[in-house]
């Protein structure tokens, strides 16, 4: 088997229990924490790259000593996209327990379009880390992107989902939260199939907003049918 069909095994459900719990062969777990003897909070967001529905941020401090308290956890945690949905909800229920804080905040589509999406992302992880119950010493964020948050020192890292078990823990939140949104908005217009793309620019998306139109959940910032982009050249 090669490496990377190995990958996709490892992530698949043929190793989960009923709950959805990993039960196979252990892997290479993700680093406990960037910074050692603190309160740090990882963060993450789900959707930015979405044409419909709000930008999720979730933001989790996990015990120092997670590896020893809930070792399947801790095994299992990883990069949400790289877990399977049956997983991911199997996970946020563990997380929302053992972490010693988490919060997960949203920031809707019309907010979007007036802060623009990057902003927007910031901004949802900040309002998360306001609804800590902890004060975190230290954050770790998902990408290469970041305000300051007060005098809190922050240190963003690129592909920090799949490095991190605090920042995995946030994306599992944030997409979970996002998605459950997601399928319950998808109710009020079926026809643009929320349910499976979740808001993303899928074809059948563009698809149905070219026959039916806008929503008021859709980013009208964005470039919703795909079209070429006007590009200025000022030399």
């Amino acid at each position: 088997m090669s490496k990377e069909n190995s990958s996709a095994h490892l992530y698949s459900d043929e190793n989960d229990d009923e709950d959805g719990l990993w039960m196979g062969p252990p892997f290479p777990m993700l680093e406990p924490y960037y910074k050692p003897d603190c309160l740090e909070a990882g963060c993450d967001e789900a959707g930015r790259g979405c044409l419909a529905g709000p930008v999720y941020a979730a933001a989790v401090i996990l015990p120092p000593d997670i590896c020893e308290r809930n070792s399947l956890l801790a095994q299992a945690l990883n990069d949400s996209k790289q877990l399977t949905e049956r997983r991911r909800t199997a996970l946020r229920a563990i997380i929302e327990k053992e972490a010693l804080a988490w919060a997960v905040v949203a920031v809707d589509n019309k907010e979007i379009d007036k802060l623009n999406i990057l902003r927007s992302s910031i901004t949802a992880m900040h309002r998360a880390l306001d609804k800590l119950q902890l004060r975190p010493e230290n954050i770790i964020v998902d990408g290469n992107r970041f305000y300051p948050y007060g005098d809190i020192p922050h240190t963003t890292i690129v592909k920090g989902d799949a490095k991190y078990m605090s920042i995995a823990a946030a994306s599992i939140l944030a997409k979970t939260h996002r998605d459950e949104y997601m399928l319950a908005i998808h109710k009020e217009y079926p026809q643009y199939k929320w349910d499976s793309n979740k808001g993303y620019p899928s074809p059948s998306h563009r698809a149905a907003i070219r026959e039916h139109g806008t929503t008021p959940y859709h980013r009208m910032t964005f470039n919703l049918l795909g079209t070429p982009q006007l590009e200025f050249d000022f030399g």
